[in-house]
């Protein structure tokens, strides 16, 4: 199944999104593709989506465009991927069943963009200043899958090209998404890590629903390679089902069969285990009633988290088979590649 490049349905406007640069051009694209406008005083204030039902609204929320300002230009930590999360934007166009952005959303997983992106730069450069001469890393996919929505915006680019010109900045995100080629050209210096999300052919067919095809993400991942980024895969969320040695085993055979032997220089993997907390659990059931998604908290290791909300977690024998299993084959496939954590 092909997916094609992200299209809103529906593009609302914050007010002040218009007195900056970004905000205007994005204005300007949207009325010539002839998109339904709308204004709104703030993405909170959205009440009137299309549908009949909760259920519905969902699902054209999913599809909605926010275009506004970040005012918060304190940037959250975001371990073990980095020291800051870049907020360029909020949500994600794909259905997949296990995302934590299902609670951090709500019911209104409208897709935000931010146009001040200048500002957002200057408050990253302030961060870098502050830790010099020590490498500061910056993650732009904690809330969004920015690659989705960035060749609508370009914001993605530009944070390329300025952490490029940094001395102490770097930058990464992953992506589910293959529309990568007008990044191709982005002058990164090799300051940027472009990771891609992949899984076993049993998760990505019924989970990840909305997301392209893991043929396509692997042959966005060698075009970005050939581009001079650094690459990387995070295997995730590693789930447990009947048959999963195998299914990941073909993975891994599959990664090494169709990914070119020229850009596998200075590869890197991460491999995060599935997890849910309770609050993520009642709305996946909500939004997706009919999902096969294991979530038994009793089959499950309670682990608690930051400010005091504990998610369920594999069991640790579980967690020892998954990581020998997987790190097996990461070695036998790609022996140079770096393991940069299992959590």
């Amino acid at each position: 199944m092909i997916v094609k490049p992200f299209m809103p349905r529906l593009v609302y406007f914050e007010p002040k999104a218009l007195e900056y640069p970004l905000g205007k051009q994005l204005f300007d694209k949207f009325e010539k593709m002839n998109l339904e406008i709308r204004y709104t005083t703030s993405h909170n204030q959205i009440r009137d989506l299309p549908g009949d039902n909760d259920f519905q609204k969902y699902r054209v929320a999913k599809s909605t465009l926010v275009v506004g300002v970040r005012k918060t230009l304190r940037f959250d930590t975001s371990k073990p991927s980095a020291e800051y999360a870049i907020p360029l934007a909020t949500g994600c166009m794909g259905h997949c069943h296990y995302c934590y952005l299902q609670t951090t959303m709500g019911n209104k997983p409208y897709i935000r963009t931010y146009v001040n992106v200048e500002e957002i730069f200057e408050a990253a450069d302030k961060y870098m200043e502050e830790r010099a001469p020590e490498i500061t890393r910056f993650e732009a996919s904690c809330t969004s899958d920015i690659v989705g929505i960035d060749h609508l915006t370009h914001s993605l680019k530009r944070a390329i090209e300025h952490i490029g010109e940094s001395e102490y900045g770097r930058l990464r995100f992953v992506t589910k998404f293959d529309s990568v080629d007008h990044l191709l050209d982005a002058k990164h210096n090799g300051k940027t890590r472009f990771r891609f999300s992949i899984n076993a052919d049993y998760v990505i067919k019924y989970f990840e629903p909305g997301t392209a095809p893991l043929t396509k993400r692997i042959e966005a991942a060698a075009k970005v390679a050939k581009a001079g980024f650094p690459l990387g895969f995070i295997v995730a969320p590693i789930y447990l089902h009947e048959g999963w040695e195998e299914g990941y085993y073909h993975l891994f055979e599959r990664l090494d069969a169709e990914l070119p032997q020229e850009v596998r220089k200075d590869l890197t993997f991460e491999f995060i285990q599935h997890r849910f907390t309770k609050p993520a659990k009642r709305v996946i059931q909500k939004n997706y009633p009919m999902t096969k998604l294991e979530l038994n908290e009793e089959a499950r290791k309670y682990k608690w988290g930051k400010y005091g909300i504990g998610k369920y977690v594999y069991k640790d024998d579980e967690q020892l088979e998954i990581q020998k299993h997987l790190h097996v084959y990461m070695k036998k496939f790609f022996p140079e590649a770096k393991l940069e954590y299992f959590t």
